[in-house]
């Protein structure tokens, strides 16, 4: 120990001499960490845009596409490449459901909950749980609505299924499908509209879609104004979903386009809602055959149903 510290002591006295010869020496010291610079973005931001940007997500938006390259390096016509699109867990799912029941102000879907790992897990199984939600519930609805009439039988509409599922599937791709590529168009045309890709429009349809299934169960209710009340409730929801993720793609556009797109989106929204009410719910009124009660003296009485 003692020779130990008799070394330490002779080094320390030749720095100390080193030091007094060449005072202008650099010293180093690696009690201090040294910060390393953030990154700085090349171009000036304009006021108020900050937010805007985040929202967008353009400051990881290299790194988000690298992540999405390398993940999806497989051919197309491998189980592999089909199989990213599913790989999410169910704490992922329940959390982008949260988000589309409870949208927050101000708050991008795509950017809180999606462009990590877009998926098509939750699209499919909720599609595919509001069919037979819409089917089943419309059947039982219009059993109540005849409930109690000696004419009535009832018969299950199984073509509602079919129909049911034609109608969401169709609306939840060919939707995103001709959103994403009006999105590309304008994109080539203005330079600042940010476009998604079409995994990301199909996978906000589709988790935009969850508040009909419990919307749907709810219209059993046979009371037209309790249906409305839900239909216009579930329709806010969902659309403001949707509003607040596609305005900052075309905020940048023209001002009557990105009105125009805006206005087409919550349309069509609002015809796929009112039109399944419509159709599997608010069904009109049969007119049954009246029986025919044959009497005592050969002939036969023709009740009239009301």
């Amino acid at each position: 120990i003692a020779s130990l510290v008799m070394y330490l002591l002779a080094e320390f006295d030749d720095a100390a001499n080193l030091l007094a010869a060449n005072p202008d020496a650099t010293t180093i010291s690696i009690d201090e960490p040294v910060e390393i610079p953030k990154n700085q973005h090349g171009r000036l931001q304009e006021p108020g845009r900050e937010e805007d940007d985040e929202l967008l997500g353009t400051d990881d938006s290299d790194k988000t596409e690298l992540l999405a390259g390398q993940k999806k390096s497989a051919p197309f016509w491998t189980f592999e490449y089909y199989q990213t699109f599913f790989d999410v867990d169910t704490y992922q799912v329940l959390d982008r459901i949260k988000g589309s029941v409870f949208p927050v102000p101000g708050k991008n879907f795509v950017r809180l909950y999606i462009r990590s790992n877009p998926d098509l897990y939750g699209p499919f199984w909720i599609c595919a749980t509001l069919v037979f939600t819409i089917a089943v519930s419309g059947n039982l609805s219009n059993f109540f609505i005849h409930l109690g009439k000696p004419t009535y039988h009832y018969v299950p509409e199984f073509r509602k299924v079919s129909i049911a599922a034609t109608t969401i599937y169709a609306y939840a791709w060919l939707v995103p499908l001709a959103l994403w590529g009006f999105l590309m168009w304008r994109n080539s045309k203005v330079m600042n509209i940010v476009s998604y890709s079409f995994l990301e429009i199909v996978c906000v349809y589709g988790y935009s879609l969850f508040i009909y299934i419990p919307t749907a169960i709810l219209w059993i209710i046979p009371q037209k104004v309790v249906r409305w009340v839900l239909v216009m409730f579930s329709l806010c929801l969902s659309g403001s979903v949707l509003v607040m993720t596609f305005w900052p793609a075309v905020r940048d556009d023209n001002r009557r386009i990105a009105l125009a797109t805006l206005g087409t989106i919550v349309l069509l929204h609002a015809l796929l809602a009112v039109g399944c009410l419509a159709y599997f719910f608010d069904a009109p009124e049969l007119d049954f055959p009246a029986p025919i009660i044959p009497a005592h003296n050969g002939t036969t009485v023709i009740t009239k149903s009301q």
